[in-house]
């Protein structure tokens, strides 16, 4: 049913106050001339107005079994990697958001930001069918739950959507019906990838740029975060004695490819990290081979099929993965 202008308005203020928005002014320009300026905002405005027109109408109520109803609709669908297009395939966190999504909720894209949507649920015997499965640490697989031990996924590369046993405990259940964080009925259960904000990395320097790079290419902000850190502590004028500068430590060349001018601006750094890392995590399919391309580059994990057997890229991916175990990533 499409809703009224007055119907829409009374939405948008809703998501104001749930979201801490605040409409864009409709006269006037900005006198904000800081590093986002009132654009962050407004795009935050458009995009939550965009999605009030087009969630259920407001009696509906989604259940657990729609969910699962939703995620049956694409058993047998190949597993295909990034693919959130069902005419091609799904790999499984595009399974899991096209679910939820036909339904009127948005989810997060990827699995280890699903993996923090909604709330917590202690244990497989307390889940519920619709709830969201995840597995491993760090998060590389999610799956929607049954009920009596099922779960429906799209398990892996050569294979489609299928119902499965849950063969191991996940590393998290989280439950996005019903939550005490979900909006009126029929919005979004879950603030979405571009409306996430830096308190989940409180206390970190730059925290709101690692958030807005990492909504901006599909990473995970504490993995940003993590990879700063061991780079450089979190040092914006850092330069080491090979030339890597910043503080994601940038080589010049590097820096140019991805379109940063000045690898000491930390925005600049930040977005072009997160822009190399999303392509190392599309190339390899896997955070420590990402983390390796990071600093021995992709060739030399292609080369060797696997971390290269430098000392230093030996040493430098546990390092990220303990900053970002630290960070709760």
């Amino acid at each position: 049913m499409t809703m009224g202008v007055q119907g829409i308005m009374s939405r948008i203020s809703e998501l104001n106050q749930q979201l801490g928005l605040v409409p864009p002014a409709t006269t006037g320009t900005s006198s904000n001339t800081g590093t986002g300026g009132n654009t962050g905002t407004s795009a935050k405005f458009a995009a939550a107005l965009a999605r009030v027109a087009t969630v259920p109408d407001a009696g509906s109520t989604v259940t657990g079994d729609q969910v699962v109803a939703a995620a049956k609709k694409y058993l047998g669908t190949p597993y295909v990697f990034g693919s959130s297009d069902p005419a091609k395939g799904l790999d499984c966190s595009a399974l899991v958001q096209r679910a939820y999504h036909d339904l009127g909720i948005e989810l997060p894209r990827n699995s280890w930001q699903q993996a923090t949507a909604g709330t917590a649920v202690s244990s497989l015997a307390a889940a519920k069918p619709g709830d969201i499965l995840a597995f491993n640490t760090p998060v590389d697989h999610v799956a929607i739950y049954l009920g009596n031990n099922k779960m429906i996924a799209a398990p892996k590369p050569g294979d489609h959507v299928k119902i499965e046993s849950v063969y191991e405990t996940p590393s998290h259940i989280r439950r996005v019906l019903g939550t005490e964080s979900a909006p009126a009925v029929g919005l979004p259960a879950v603030r979405p990838i571009g409306l996430q904000t830096g308190t989940q990395l409180a206390g970190v320097p730059f925290s709101d740029l690692f958030v807005k790079a990492g909504n901006k290419y599909g990473v995970s902000p504490k993995l940003l975060a993590a990879v700063a850190k061991v780079e450089s502590g979190y040092d914006p004028q850092a330069v080491s004695n090979r030339g890597a500068q910043g503080l994601m430590q940038l080589m010049p060349s590097t820096a140019k490819g991805l379109g940063v001018h000045d690898p000491l601006d930390p925005e600049q750094a930040i977005m072009g990290a997160a822009q190399l890392l999303a392509h190392h995590l599309k190339e390899f399919k896997s955070v420590p081979l990402a983390l390796a391309a990071y600093n021995a580059g992709g060739g030399a994990v292609h080369r060797y099929g696997g971390i290269p057997p430098y000392g230093e890229t030996r040493a430098y991916v546990p390092k990220v993965q303990k900053a970002l175990a630290a960070l709760g990533g």
